[in-house]
């Protein structure tokens, strides 16, 4: 339950404080006049996002964010305090919807971004504003203003350079422990990965790329079938898609594979389809010679180049580290 990746929560800012009515008062001056303090600005509510969070994990717990009101004003001009703001820190990727309209109000891809989620109220007047030459003793003095409040969703989408998809058990998840230094959960059985896991590809003279593995889609994926549904908006933001087949499939069930990603993904959204994508056959370990080139001459024939690998041994897994790296993040001379 350690990866949380939309939620429901309530903002409030503070009110604003009220004006005072007050006059001086010092001997020997009579009729000192009006001196009554503004009241403070109430306190807004902020979500800024930064880089070092990777989850919604702090709003399984709290829901309900609130910024300090404004101090009432005082006599002898003194202004009350301006309330404190609250700061609400949330992961890169996150988009912010209005909960009621579903209305997109930000969309947080870089760091330290800060959006206004709610306003904090005006401080009032206080008596001493409403002083004018007709009128030099007001006794008025007007309320702080309401800070807003609303409810709001937030969703988060990944942010990675790679996206890895494939049906259960296509040997995502070994893949990406040899991709990177990640060590998600392998095992002999569909659905090990029950939610979106992280790696950090490393490739000398390349920058660090980040890849997503998300839970493996499967036929009906986009009418709620299985787990990756769930989750396919987590590689919305995927420069490269690598389409993992489990080549270890008799007949064309590595083909019949790949149809069934394409129409799951775009179900989902068109969009993904037009991405960079790769199509890796994985399990070349448990093939002979004659059955893999079977398989590429398959593939060959409907036009589509296939990178062949064994997440298991690392065969070729060397070559696809400077593949992608080169395709992302080329080297300029």
């Amino acid at each position: 339950m350690g990866f949380i990746d939309e939620a429901k929560f309530f903002v409030k800012a503070g009110d604003g404080g009220n004006g005072c009515v007050s006059f001086r008062r010092e001997k020997f001056v009579p009729r000192g006049g009006p001196n009554g303090g503004d009241g403070g600005r109430g306190g807004s509510v902020y979500l800024v996002s930064d880089a070092r969070l990777h989850s919604l994990i702090d709003f399984r717990y709290r829901s309900h964010f609130k910024a300090k009101r404004g101090g009432n004003g005082q006599g002898s001009d003194k202004h009350g305090k301006s309330g404190k703001d609250c700061i609400v820190r949330v992961p890169l990727g996150s988009v912010l919807k209005d909960a009621e309209s579903g209305e997109v109000l930000a969309d947080l891809t870089e760091d330290g971004i800060r959006f206004l989620a709610a306003k904090g109220g005006k401080g009032g007047f206080g008596n001493a504003r409403f002083a004018t030459s007709t009128n030099r003793a007001p006794r008025k003095a007007t309320p702080g203003g309401e800070g807003e409040e609303r409810w709001l969703k937030i969703e988060l989408k990944l942010i990675a350079d790679i996206g890895l998809v494939g049906l259960p058990n296509a040997g995502k998840s070994t893949l990406l422990s040899k991709l990177s230094a990640a060590h998600p959960k392998v095992a002999p059985y569909p659905f090990t990965t029950l939610e979106p896991q992280l790696g950090v590809l490393q490739v000398r003279h390349h920058r660090p790329l980040i890849i997503a593995d998300i839970p493996g889609l499967v036929e009906g994926a986009h009418e709620g079938v299985g787990l990756g549904h769930t989750f396919l908006r987590h590689i919305e933001r995927t420069k490269v898609l690598i389409h993992v087949l489990d080549g270890a499939g008799e007949g064309d069930a590595p083909v019949h594979d790949l149809r069934v990603l394409e129409q799951e993904l775009a179900a989902f959204k068109d969009e993904l389809l037009d991405r960079r994508q790769i199509i890796l056959l994985n399990k070349i370990d448990l093939l002979d010679r004659e059955r893999l080139e079977e398989l590429l001459a398959v593939f060959a024939e409907s036009g589509l180049d296939v990178f062949p690998v064994s997440a298991q041994t690392g065969e070729n897994i060397d070559r696809l580290k400077n593949t992608l790296a080169e395709l992302i993040d080329p080297v300029m001379y």
